[in-house]
């Protein structure tokens, strides 16, 4: 059985980034084609599917070899609206060991992805709700090894991180006995 050929997702801008996901090193992919169109974006530049330099997964192996000795996950800011671009990308990475990121608009994790991710960030910006430095924001970044919501550490005050409630839950499209199968030992 022969596989179709996946369009590849194309990225915008590739940095390494130290904060966007606490205790490790990110290369990050900024995606473009972003069907939400956030009001208040900080990155309506990438809204079009045609920016940008094209990230197939021989791109993608190019770019950790050069990075291996530092690079400790990947981080995708967006990309679930090419989902089986995303999954080839994930399984990359996680065949290298590292960990894998998405930072999504999206308010529920597409359950397909689930498996390939280590953290996730939903929620689609709201200007007046702040990102995840604001103890306001409708955003949530999970932790999904540790079964945490990582929230409380960006917080101008920085306080521990908190356990997934049953509504975090609700927003992973998992059940409660479900993420014990993806929390660490």
């Amino acid at each position: 059985m022969t596989r179709h050929m996946v369009k590849p997702l194309r990225f915008l801008t590739r940095d390494v980034l130290l904060q966007e996901i606490p205790g490790h090193v990110s290369l990050s992919y900024l995606i473009t084609g972003c069907p939400l169109g956030c009001k208040g974006c900080h990155s309506a530049d990438s809204w079009d599917a045609r920016r940008g330099e094209s990230l197939d997964i021989t791109t993608l192996q190019r770019h950790l070899e050069h990075s291996q000795s530092y690079v400790t996950c990947v981080l995708f800011m967006g990309g679930e609206w090419q989902p089986e671009a995303l999954l080839d990308l994930l399984r990359v990475c996680k065949t290298r060991q590292l960990a894998t990121a998405l930072y999504s608009g999206l308010d529920e994790c597409p359950m397909q992805f689930i498996p390939y991710l280590d953290f996730i960030k939903l929620g689609p910006w709201i200007t007046e709700l702040g990102g995840l430095a604001s103890p306001s924001s409708n955003q949530r970044l999970y932790d999904l090894q540790q079964g945490l919501c990582l929230n409380p550490l960006f917080w101008p005050t920085p306080l521990p991180a908190e356990p997934i409630t049953t509504a975090d839950l609700l927003r992973l499209g998992l059940k409660p006995p479900d993420l014990a199968c993806h929390t660490a030992d």
